[in-house]
């Protein structure tokens, strides 16, 4: 049972293959019936496939096959003319021999799923026995189709191929071809006939169900020929292997650590080069790691590109929707496609269809006129409508141009206005640009009337959602009376971006580099705040600001300075300005999920482990350009507040912590300092204190720290310190009996700021703290 299973796999796979091409064929022979060497190819496939389904016992299957491939067969020998009716028939027995595969692949029968065949294989007939045919051939084709539907005996295939065949047709390529798959079943239904008398002796018909050890997959013309050498088939048959996509996936996510396994070894690997500087094993060790570096940017490559399908599976559905939609409409509509070569990730290319439906369905309804319509303009009684596809960086932009009416800025702007969607005052503000955008809110349609085809208002909605879930943007372009540009700008994969790093007080988040446009550093001064909303005018555009703190309410400690650092984003037309502390570079990250509990949060998509082994959040771009709307915080007035917060008056103002194991030395500091008038506060140990500065109670202006203490050393204390950024100025003073060149050279690299040696005097200490908090 397990070869006779293999061989129905086989099956599937190559029919579900052959029925989509034959899809595809089919509407093109439509726009060119005279076509013969299409028709032939057309006529080939359905021949496969029936063939195949007879050697199988799917009778239902056979029957309809053969009566399509009847059709094909007149038409190809000139003896009917393939019209838009009779191509509306072989269409919808194409639809129902999908059904019947479906249910074959659920099932592993083509009669559990009830499908009747009996009214298209009559319409079938009726087109095949009409007055225009003109060698009539009813009876014997019906003494066929009776060997077909009986489980006749076994030469009833071969017999069926050497009459339908038409030798003189086909290459000699073909012909050879054809001749191979014939032996194969033969060879097949001989083995089976075998295996079931041993098993049987008194049944003389074979069934489905012997497990013959030969593959009988059909082979269709375009497959090298397996035959004519045996050494030559035998390679053949190695170039490809069918690998499950589970296991791709799992491949791909082992991909993703070994990228975090080199992130961190490279961050590693930098700390240990400022720190051994000169060293000779240092130039060793970098050829490791740069040949590891190169090495898994290959590997990830490679397995990226197994996952890679082209786009052309998507595509190739759109001809026949278009065809469909073109003759319910009563439009006349051409469909060009280019670019179906392109490759994507398997993920997404399974993403994008369901929004190129939507797309390409508004601009055969909305978009292209009626001929009568189009005639008045001037324009061809034929639309035309583009799909292409090009790849640009490691994104991949997908364009759908129609040659239609436009859209109407004015008509969107007072639609939305009326479903309440915008204010008069808006749409007076608003560009054309920002008013084509409107038509992916919830609900919007400027459909006159609800039809099949669209006016409910549902699906451009869901396109914009589908695309920003793919970390995508969708842009809009249109000229009225000449027609619709809609752009889909796409990542190439959805595993590994590049994105762009930054801080904002002692945290750090991703934001996709595809969305990132620009950064720059503005003064303070240059921003304001209107209605509201603070906003920065930048070259010739005001531009709306947000602080990343206020969005994921960090708590914001500014430091004082007249500048900070603005990263702008963009979501198709939409442009956002975010404010951050600082920009910490660009960085190849791994997309992980944040799990079931956490994967709700607004405004993040995931999270990535980073080179030092923390885990840093990935921004959603789309979400947070929605949040940063109900955001409304004067930016300028919080900030100058904070500096005058920050502004001490007088010396009990300001707060030292003292971080000494010993009693006596925190005694000793503490004597020294009370001359100053400053708050003193004290820790045991590296941990207590750095709890202590976690908190966030206390807001300290100096830190006095011993080196040798339990728990945690100073050494360690200050690197752990110095990760926050609203610390990175912050003074810490050293204070210890260890005199080594190498023990101050360590407390500069860890970022102490001073270097205090026991014994000292208690007015060399004050001063040192006073030059310090500048209280000289």
């Amino acid at each position: 049972m397990d070869d006779m299973q293999e061989i129905l796999e086989d099956f599937l796979v190559e029919a579900f293959e052959l029925i989509e091409q034959i899809d595809h064929d089919l509407v093109e022979l439509e726009a060119n019936p005279e076509d013969l060497e299409l028709l032939n190819r057309i006529f080939r496939v359905a021949h496969t496939v029936k063939g195949s389904s007879s050697f199988l016992n799917f009778d239902i299957l056979t029957k309809l096959t053969h009566h399509m491939e009847d059709v094909l067969n007149k038409a190809r020998h000139g003896d009917l003319k393939i019209t838009p009716d009779v191509m509306d028939v072989v269409l919808e027995s194409v639809d129902m021999m999908k059904a019947l595969l479906n249910a074959i692949r659920d099932n592993g029968s083509d009669t559990s799923a009830g499908i009747d065949i009996t009214d298209i294989c009559t319409r079938l007939s009726a087109i095949n026995d009409g007055e225009e045919v003109a060698v009539p051939e009813p009876k014997v084709e019906e003494k066929v189709e009776e060997k077909v539907e009986e489980p006749a005996s076994e030469e009833t295939p071969a017999e069926e191929e050497n009459q339908d065949v038409d030798v003189n047709s086909l290459s000699e390529s073909e012909v050879e071809a054809e001749i191979e798959r014939l032996l194969k079943v033969r060879k097949a239904e001989d083995k089976a006939r075998k295996e079931h008398k041993k098993s049987e002796p008194s049944e003389e018909k074979p069934k489905p169900t012997p497990t013959p050890k030969p593959e009988p997959k059909p082979a269709t013309p375009s497959e090298p020929k397996a035959g004519a050498v045996a050494q030559s088939s035998g390679s053949a048959m190695e170039q490809t292997i069918r690998v499950e996509v589970k296991r791709l996936d799992n491949l791909m996510n082992l991909i993703g650590e070994l990228v975090l396994g080199k992130n961190r070894l490279l961050k590693i690997y930098d700390d240990v080069e400022e720190r051994y500087e000169g060293e000779k094993f240092l130039e060793e060790l970098n050829q490791v790691v740069s040949s590891l570096s190169l090495v898994t940017t290959d590997i990830q490559l490679a397995v990226m590109k197994t996952r890679m399908l082209p786009i052309a599976k998507v595509f190739n559905k759109f001809p026949r929707m278009v065809r469909d939609l073109s003759r319910e409409l009563g439009k006349q509509i051409d469909l060009e496609i280019s670019g179906e070569e392109t490759e994507l990730d398997k993920s997404i290319v399974e993403e994008i269809g369901d929004p190129l439906v939507h797309i390409i369905r508004n601009s055969c309804d909305h978009g292209v006129e009626d001929p009568k319509d189009r005639a008045l303009n001037g324009k061809l009684e034929k639309g035309l409508i583009q799909l292409k596809a090009y790849n640009e960086g490691n994104h991949i932009v997908i364009e759908i141009v129609d040659d239609g009416k436009g859209i109407d800025a004015i008509a969107v702007k007072a639609k939305a206005v009326e479903r309440g969607i915008i204010t008069e005052r808006e749409a007076d503000n608003m560009s054309d640009k920002e008013a084509y955008a409107l038509i992916f809110k919830p609900g919007f349609s400027l459909a006159k009337q609800v039809t099949n085809v669209s006016g409910r208002g549902v699906g451009m909605d869901v396109v914009k959602t589908n695309i920003e879930k793919l970390n995508g943007i969708i842009d809009i372009d249109s000229e009225l009376g000449k027609g619709t540009v809609m752009k889909l700008k796409i990542p190439l994969t959805l595993a590994i971006i590049q994105s762009l790093l930054v801080g904002v007080q002692e945290e750090f988040y991703a934001i996709p580099l595809a969305s990132v446009k620009e950064t720059v550093r503005v003064p303070i001064e240059d921003i304001y705040t209107i209605e509201g909303k603070n906003v920065l005018r930048l070259r010739d555009e005001v531009l709306s600001l947000v602080r990343l703190s206020d969005l994921f309410g960090v708590n914001q400690v500014f430091e004082s300075g007249d500048q900070t650092y603005v990263v702008v984003i963009n979501v198709a037309e939409s442009k956002l300005g975010i404010i951050v502390d600082n920009l910490i570079g660009q960085e190849e990250i791994v997309i992980k999920s944040l799990g079931n509990y956490l994967q709700n949060i607004r405004g993040i998509a995931g999270g990535t482990i980073r080179g030092d082994g923390k885990v840093t959040l990935i921004v959603d771009v789309g979400m947070i350009m929605d949040i940063a709307k109900d955001i409304k915080i004067d930016i300028r007035a919080s900030i100058e507040s904070n500096e005058k917060a920050a502004v001490k008056e007088k010396p009990s103002d300001y707060k030292i912590l003292i971080v000494d194991d010993s009693k006596m030395d925190r005694t000793i500091m503490h004597k020294s300092l009370g001359p100053i008038g400053v708050t003193v506060l004290e820790a045991t140990n590296g941990v207590e204190a750095l709890n202590l500065i976690k908190s966030g109670e206390h807001s300290f202006d100096a830190i006095l720290i011993d080196i040798e203490m339990p728990r945690m050393d100073g050494y360690t204390l200050a690197g752990e310190i110095r990760k926050y950024s609203k610390y990175r100025n912050l003074p810490l003073i050293a204070v210890t009996s260890r005199t080594s060149k190498s023990d101050r050279l360590r407390g500069v690299e860890v970022g102490m700021t001073e270097y205090i040696t026991k014994p000292y005097s208690l007015e060399y200490l004050e001063n040192v703290v006073r030059k310090n908090i500048k209280l000289m």
